[in-house]
């Protein structure tokens, strides 16, 4: 009798590093609703520009002692001493335009809840309010940007984000569950699926 194969298959880009599988396993891909979470990954895909996404989860408690918790209230707050303070920081990034970007967003982030009143509904219009599910065979596959990144950048623009092109906006909604490109053969893949509404680009 041939044993049965009990290899847990996963995308192949989280493969390597217990951070990335645990983020793989537990957060890239679920829908998230929470407006706290949906500001801290929204500031951590505005970090990760040019850097690796594992760079930013190697740093990602170190962000969250030196943004306060990624509470927009507070970050907004911060001025040239916290850029500064924040330039020393050794647990971040430490360049000055993306940590001059992040405060700049909490308060973009304010202004854009306190008009529409609630951040994250008004994120999940651009996706009709469910998640696109995509089971692309290969993660090759994967786009680096859809029609919807592309709004989604332009509108984050407009009200004053920075870090927000239309390639770290599809990242961002990978991140947050507004899109599922876990691979057909992936253990996640069956998760959500119901309900579901297909990417058109």
């Amino acid at each position: 009798m041939v044993a049965a194969n009990t290899e847990t298959v996963r995308c192949s880009w989280c493969l390597g590093h217990d951070l990335y599988v645990a983020y793989h396993d537990n957060e890239w891909g679920v829908p998230s609703t929470d407006e706290r979470h949906l500001f801290e990954l929204l500031i951590l895909e505005g970090q990760q520009a040019g850097l690796s996404w594992l760079t930013i989860l190697r740093k990602r408690e170190g962000y969250r002692r030196a943004f306060a918790g990624f509470d927009p209230e507070s970050m907004a707050r911060f001025g040239e001493a916290d850029v500064e303070r924040l330039r020393a920081d050794e647990a971040i990034v430490r360049n000055r335009n993306k940590i001059e970007s992040a405060i700049g967003n909490a308060r973009a982030f304010l202004a854009l809840r306190d008009d529409v009143g609630s951040f994250s509904d008004w994120l999940w219009e651009f996706v009709d309010g469910r998640p696109v599910v995509n089971r692309p065979r290969f993660v090759e596959d994967v786009p680096a940007e859809t029609r919807t990144s592309r709004k989604l950048s332009q509108e984050l623009k407009r009200r004053g984000f920075r870090y927000v092109g239309p390639t770290i906006c599809y990242a961002y909604m990978q991140a947050v569950g507004l899109v599922d490109d876990h691979v057909a053969d992936c253990f996640r893949a069956h998760r959500g699926e119901a309900g579901a509404s297909a990417d058109t680009g």
